[in-house]
């Protein structure tokens, strides 16, 4: 889990045209584009209703009039035709040009694409040579064999450009189409007795669409430019009709005495490539849904730390104290408060358990520590995190960076995602030990050696050198554990590193590190939703609900009579062996959105014993008992008439 742990409560959507909009206007340069290409696409629309002269009048009487000459905005041209006419009616013309190329290019290159990536073998060989014959010879090149061969014309010109850009459309959609010709909603039609044209029209089609969208709105710019260079070379349009490249043709000669025949079209031109191309971008940023949310934008090295004060230190400090800690994510006018004030502790040899339901905020209280949350948008809002008595957030960059993976080791969720699937996974061993201590690679590579067996990988020696995919879910994890204690940490991030595994490598990897825990007295931090495995391997727990603490206290205490109803919920749903008649419980509702916490107790919503008090003010940590702490006002535990 990551950052997106938290997550709130689903919202009454906006739709998507509205949504679509909101996106596409955040890019101010794609808006741009978009006026200017709005203004153009008018002008050339209302063509014919405008009071313009005739664009195909000669009078060489008054032939390269300068603009803003009476009766003529933008001059003449060599034959005395209004330059304004002709500029919009040849803007009409290069538009209309540009876009039934890229449709018939996009049409074609589509066609060949899905074709070849669903049907593969053969298929795919043959029309993947043919796109790579075309591919072998510069496309302006090709352009002009075609118009040569067919003849000059406006409509030879459209469709050599269509002709030289199918390969740009097949490619691409041919890549798309393989990773989604083996997805299983393309079995089940096939299993549905689907025939294979249905399938790639029904299935198929709809998935590869974006990309074409996007694709067409990044190449039509170019295609009129090709169109234009054609006309400017006398091969696309002929005399009296003119396009934007033949204006610009017939105007080169006069460059020197006369360069308004031959700027004022080139302006055009500029004016319109580069406005569909701002506009290609904000399509497709605003139809990638990476882009969309987010998850392409790049993160600054630490978190983002915005806090008006800073904590005192405990008067017990342990090894790792996180007082008062307050996290969010600041997503254009929300505010969504991830961590609302957490507050616990981790001493040497000790492993606590933060347990809790997915979008409690588990793992973005790990990330927060490291400082690894993601700015934009994440941002430490308040608090402290303080290391064997250092505060972490307020420290420079370069003393937090000797802590990563040095003195705090963070071990993810899965390590298939987080091993670079490029290198083996002894390099990235041996690369973790250098990035901290000046040693040589032959000793960093001992030492790695040395882990891999400790974190019992058979045949380490050999599998040294293997690279991340090579290996099992197991031994990848085992690998990860090694890489956390490479460099012989105090403390260990543990971000639920067992979800992934079958139950007997889960019982291996968690006896593992309650061994190296015992025996070299490392501190854990283990986050986890699975009270068997807490049972297994903690000393004691703490459970989060809604971005806070809501009970902690020794692991064997709170499993035999725990205080919080959510937590007495949450045991309540987990299925204990040879208790077969034992109702399992299943808690009401949905977590609260971040974004708008209720009032007092976050879990009075879902909680069938809340009273009014519990939905005012703000509900305390309060302690519990000598060794516990709850966050309710009428805990349930049997011990609740003395502890309270």
């Amino acid at each position: 889990m990551t950052a997106g742990d938290v997550a709130p409560t689903p919202q009454r959507r906006r739709p998507a045209a509205g949504a679509f909009l909101k996106l596409f206007l955040r890019n101010r340069l794609a808006a741009a584009g978009a006026i200017l290409l709005t203004a153009v696409v008018l002008l050339s629309v209302l063509a014919p209703l405008l009071p313009l002269q005739d664009p195909y009048a000669q009078d060489t009487a008054q032939k390269f009039l300068r603009p803003f000459s009476p009766g003529h905005l933008l001059g003449t041209d060599h034959l005395g035709r209004d330059i304004l006419s002709r500029l919009i009616w040849g803007t009409r013309l290069s538009l209309v040009v540009g876009l039934v190329a890229s449709f018939g290019a996009a049409f074609f290159g589509s066609v060949i694409g899905i074709t070849a990536g669903y049907f593969g073998g053969r298929t795919d060989n043959w029309l993947m040579r043919a796109i790579d014959m075309l591919m072998a010879f510069p496309y302006i090149l090709l352009a002009l064999a075609i118009v040569a061969a067919l003849g000059p014309g406006l409509v030879n010109a459209l469709i050599a450009v269509a002709v030289v850009n199918i390969p740009f459309f097949a490619r691409n959609i041919r890549g798309v189409t393989v990773t989604l010709a083996h997805k299983e909603f393309v079995d089940a039609a096939r299993l549905a007795g689907m025939t294979d044209l249905r399938i790639m029209v029904s299935e198929i089609l709809p998935n590869v669409l974006p990309v074409i969208v996007i694709a067409m709105s990044t190449t039509v710019g170019w295609m009129i430019l090709e169109t234009a260079g054609l006309s400017f070379l006398g091969l696309g349009s002929q005399p009296p009709v003119a396009d934007l490249g033949s204006m610009l043709g017939e105007g080169r000669n006069a460059l020197i005495t006369d360069p308004h025949a031959s700027i004022v079209p080139g302006l055009m031109i500029f004016v319109i490539v580069m406005s569909v191309n701002l506009l290609g971008d904000g399509i497709r940023d605003a139809l990638d849904p990476r882009l969309r949310s987010g998850a392409l934008t790049r993160p600054m090295a630490r978190t983002i730390v915005d806090r008006n004060a800073v904590p005192q230190p405990p008067a017990d400090p342990a090894l790792l104290n996180v007082q008062e800690l307050r996290t969010e994510f600041r997503v254009g006018s929300r505010t969504l408060k991830a961590l609302s004030g957490v507050t616990l502790q981790v001493r040497p040899g000790e492993c606590l358990g933060l347990i809790g339901e997915s979008g409690s905020g588990k793992s973005v209280t790990a990330l927060s520590v490291m400082g690894l949350v993601a700015s934009p948008p994440g941002v430490i809002a308040g608090g402290a995190v303080r290391y064997a008595g250092t505060e972490v957030l307020g420290a420079p960059f370069s003393e937090l960076r000797k802590l990563r993976g040095d003195r705090i080791s963070y071990i993810f969720q899965d390590p298939l995602a987080t091993l670079h699937p490029l290198y083996r996974v002894g390099d990235q061993i041996v690369e973790a030990i250098q990035a901290h201590h000046a040693v040589s690679k032959s000793k960093a590579r001992a030492r790695a050696l040395e882990l891999l067996e400790a974190v019992r990988i058979p045949n380490a020696s050999s599998r040294i050198d293997n690279f991340p995919h090579e290996l099992s879910g197991g031994m990848r994890q085992r690998v990860g554990i090694a890489m956390a204690l490479v460099n012989e940490p105090d403390l260990i991030i543990a971000d639920e590193p067992t979800t992934a595994l079958d139950v007997t490598v889960q019982a291996q990897i968690l006896s593992l590190l309650d061994d190296l825990r015992r025996e070299r007295g490392v501190a854990i931090l283990f986050i986890t939703h699975d009270f068997g495995v807490v049972a297994q391997l903690c000393d004691r727990i703490a459970v989060m609900y809604a971005g806070r603490i809501v009970e902690t206290g020794p692991t064997a205490a709170i499993l035999a009579d725990p205080a919080h109803p959510y937590t007495r919920r949450l045991i309540a749903c987990v299925p204990e062996l040879g208790e077969g008649q034992r109702e399992l419980h299943a808690i009401p509702g949905l977590p609260p959105a971040v974004d708008d916490l209720p009032p007092g107790c976050a879990f009075a919503p879902r909680c069938d014993k809340a009273q009014p008090a519990c939905r005012t003010g703000e509900i305390p940590l309060d302690a519990f008992g000598s060794e516990r702490a709850v966050r309710c006002l009428f805990p349930e535990s049997d011990q609740a008439g003395g502890a309270a």
